[in-house]
């Protein structure tokens, strides 16, 4: 269960390494419909509509069967969808669509953690072993809350169903708790002394949500409602548990299987029980929801400071180190945005900011290799559209 750096960052150096880009035509997909009309506002520095419109326009395709995008800040403004609900139907994509949000549920989860911090109930600087005292073995050290937060803790990655998507898919509906991945992790020994390398995995977060769980003494759903939904106003994002469905509105999301014959299958994977992820990716949420909570966590309505700079914080004296608590520093052409990504089968999701809110990106792309290698193709292109500004 080992996560993959930040799409965005990754995104934004693939892209300007490989230049323009070409859609593959490898596998057949239904025309795609009218294209729902984006809106464009604001400043002469604001976000390029033209460039946004042309990086979702054709689909469905080869590599994304719907994108939502949101663009904003205090420059301007900019809305689209396009693609389809489903492949069956073929009709348009829900621009309002819920969606599985990935890794992006670490920023709620860092943000509950920080909260706590400023009511006293945790300390970054104590050692998780002090909150969990059962968690880890004597072959681990001491493990600070804040090297969970910003993944220096040195701790394995967990176990899954498997590594392939057919492994994966088979088990599906099956329940894999939070407990049993940490376990398998902790049966692993650590990677590295804590403090002294940076490394991103799911573990970090999904031991915070049991912390989380053991300070509060209530669910992990719960207190990331109380503490961050709500007072962002998130009213269409929700944590599913073991429950597999996306309830309310929402576009279907497929994996591309390569089949025997060399020809591709479009499998729908919108089902899934993902309560493994919980605190480091179970979230389900929609474009607008994201960018509320990107809005409302910078402008310091959620976490105070000055547990809210943790977030901003990338640890000084740890080489190639770029994240912080829930966030990762990414710097383009001048401008520092603040990111996190996030990806389950079918869904590739991503969240940016710079510090002033003078821009912000959200955006969901039905990817049908979310979980691969290499970027999307549409991903790539909307972020490179999203950081240019109209001249």
């Amino acid at each position: 269960m080992r996560a993959r750096a930040s799409v965005l960052t990754s995104v934004v150096v693939l892209a300007l390494a490989t230049g323009p880009l070409s859609v593959p035509a490898s596998a057949s997909v239904p025309a795609s419909p009218s294209a729902v009309p984006a809106t464009l506002s604001g400043t002469a520095t604001g976000p390029d509509g033209r460039a946004l419109a042309a990086a979702i326009a054709g689909l469905p395709d080869a590599d994304a069967t719907a994108a939502l995008v949101r663009v904003g800040g205090t420059e301007g403004t900019w809305r689209g969808s396009t693609g389809v609900h489903d492949l069956v139907s073929g009709r348009n994509a829900d621009a309002d669509a819920r969606f599985r949000a990935g890794s992006t549920t670490k920023v709620v989860t860092a943000a509950v953690v920080l909260h706590l911090a400023a009511e006293g109930r945790v300390d970054l600087d104590e050692p998780v072993q002090r909150y969990l005292p059962d968690l880890l073995n004597r072959s681990f050290k001491p493990v600070t809350v804040r090297q969970l937060l910003n993944h220096t803790s040195g701790i394995q990655a967990g176990d899954g169903f498997g590594d392939s998507f057919e492994d994966a898919y088979a088990h599906r509906f099956d329940t894999l708790t939070p407990q049993d991945v940490v376990a398998s992790a902790v049966a692993k020994g650590p990677e590295f002394c804590p403090g002294t390398q940076q490394n991103y995995l799911n573990i970090n977060y999904t031991i915070l949500g049991l912390l989380i769980e053991k300070v509060t003494g209530h669910s992990y759903a719960s207190e990331a409602t109380s503490r961050v939904l709500r007072p962002a106003g998130m009213r269409d994002t929700y944590f599913p548990g073991t429950n597999p469905r996306i309830h309310g509105p929402h576009n279907h999301g497929y994996q591309a299987v390569r089949r025997a014959d060399g020809t591709t299958e479009f499998v729908d994977v919108t089902d899934w029980n993902q309560a493994d992820r919980r605190a480091a990716g179970d979230m389900i949420s929609t474009t607008a929801d994201l960018e509320r909570l990107i809005v409302t966590l910078f402008r310091g309505r959620i976490v105070p400071e000055p547990q809210l700079a943790e977030m901003f914080t990338v640890p000084a004296d740890i080489k190639g180190a770029t994240m912080g608590a829930g966030l990762e520093r990414f710097e383009y052409d001048g401008t520092v945005y603040w990111v996190k990504s996030g990806a389950r089968y079918g869904y590739s999701t991503a969240i940016a900011a710079t510090r002033d809110l003078s821009r912000t990106l959200v955006y969901s792309v039905n990817a049908t290799d979310a979980k691969g290698t290499s970027t999307n193709p549409v991903a790539r292109q909307i972020v490179l559209a999203a950081l240019q500004r109209e001249e």
